[in-house]
């Protein structure tokens, strides 16, 4: 019985630690979604779009109407209302109604607002999946390095086996034993440096992310480079479509079309209606019983543009439609100027991992073997052993950089273009 319990307990402790011991596996897009679903920046711009869709309801409707009440004709001998015949009593309402037209243009500009900010928020967006992914290639890289550097040491240790052999019968000197450690400790000090770092940047992944700093990130392999095949004026022609922050102008200049519609409406006359009815009492001189009296009043006001204020509403419409024309067309020339630059980089980081797989490292581990032949049978001296061991971790690096340099410049592409160009898992 009491072999069975402890059976049980040893099953239950090690499907515990089983659980707690397993780290959640979040792809790449998965990290980004959650980055935007959390983003405190994000929740704030969609407070400010909720601001903006109750400004449209806000001076676009007519004004309220004004009631009015009072006294006329009052004698002050007296203050009776029945000693004059024409001492009454007033109610009033009027209603202020602007030309027609006019508030429906003043909704027109206010309703823009509310599209400017989502493409304020898509552009958010757009940001965030673009600093999330340079973090995460830059995590991948780090890792990479340390794996690399790991088999370095791996494969520093065998040389030193091969010295130290030598050494026992005297084909080699301590000082090639002592060589070979010192290059394992400068590796093992370069892998607790990229340690720090790669703390350091999974620490900012995770405050993108709204959670602790310590908090696990996995990371899938360096992937090679895949084909790509955008020229500059097809990334020019999905930016025009997609890139929020074009979008965002566009109803810049769409507001500014409808101010200065709502401007024009300034040169047209409001009206103003009003109606009014005079009660009055029976009069004790006359002894008559006055009738009461109905008014109706419509007021129309006189346009004059004093000083050129009307003019110049139209005149500040006119301006800002070309200042959101220029700033579109100078961030064309910016995009046109960077997707030049970024396709130039692509193109040579395909040609320098075509360059490193086919040639270089091929190259680099068929000298490393060799100058460990060589060495073995006392051809070469053995800081060339070292220095081939040292060419394929350098290359390998350098494989690693120019892929993720890569990644990270298809990522600038789509942050500037607005659009996903790769697939990620």
């Amino acid at each position: 019985m009491n072999s069975r319990l402890l059976m049980l307990l040893i099953t239950l402790l090690s499907f515990v630690g089983t659980q707690f011991g397993q780290v959640k596996q979040e792809s790449l897009q998965d990290l980004i979604d959650q980055a935007i679903k959390v983003s405190p920046k994000i929740k704030m711009l969609q407070s400010k779009f909720n601001v903006a869709k109750s400004n449209i309801e806000i001076g676009t409707n007519l004004p309220d109407p004004v009631l009015t009440l009072g006294l006329v004709n009052m004698p002050t001998n007296t203050f009776s209302f029945k000693q004059e015949p024409m001492t009454g009593k007033i109610v009033g309402l009027s209603q202020a109604i602007p030309f027609p037209g006019a508030l429906s243009s003043a909704s027109d500009v206010k309703s823009v607002d509310t599209s400017i900010v989502n493409q304020e928020i898509s552009d958010l967006r757009n940001k965030i999946r673009k600093d999330v992914s340079d973090l995460y290639y830059s995590l991948q890289f780090i890792r990479e390095d340390i794996r690399l550097s790991e088999e370095s040491i791996k494969l520093l240790k065998q040389i030193s086996n091969v010295a130290k052999r030598k050494y026992e019968v005297g084909n080699a000197s301590l000082q090639n034993i002592i060589q070979v450690e010192v290059q394992i400790t400068r590796v093992k000090d370069k892998i607790e440096t990229l340690r720090g770092k790669e703390n350091s940047v999974a620490a900012k992944l995770n405050a993108l992310l709204l959670r602790n700093e310590n908090t696990s990130i996995v990371t899938e392999e360096i992937s090679p480079i895949a084909s790509y095949n955008l020229n500059s004026d097809s990334l020019l022609k999905i930016a025009r479509l997609n890139r929020p922050l074009l979008q965002k102008i566009k109803f810049g200049i769409l507001k500014a079309q409808f101010m200065k519609k709502q401007a024009e409406y300034s040169f047209y006359p409001n009206f103003k209606l009003g109606i009014q009815y005079s009660q009055r009492d029976y009069n004790s001189k006359t002894d008559i019983n006055f009738p009461d009296f109905f008014s109706v009043v419509v007021g129309v006001t006189i346009p004059i543009n004093y000083g050129g204020k009307k003019t110049e509403k139209i005149n500040k419409a006119i301006h800002l439609q070309s200042f959101y024309n220029d700033q579109y067309n100078s961030i064309l020339q910016d995009l046109q100027h960077s997707f030049g630059n970024i396709n130039g980089k692509i193109s040579e980081l395909e040609n320098r991992e075509n360059l490193i797989t086919k040639s270089l490292l091929p190259q680099a581990e068929q000298s490393y073997k060799a100058s460990i032949a060589d060495y073995q049978v006392g051809k070469i001296d053995f800081v060339n052993v070292i220095k081939a061991e040292n060419d394929i971790l350098n290359i390998k690096t350098e494989l690693a950089k120019v892929r993720v340099d890569y990644s990270k410049s298809i990522s600038q592409l789509e942050y500037l273009s607005g659009k996903q160009l790769t697939s990620i898992e």
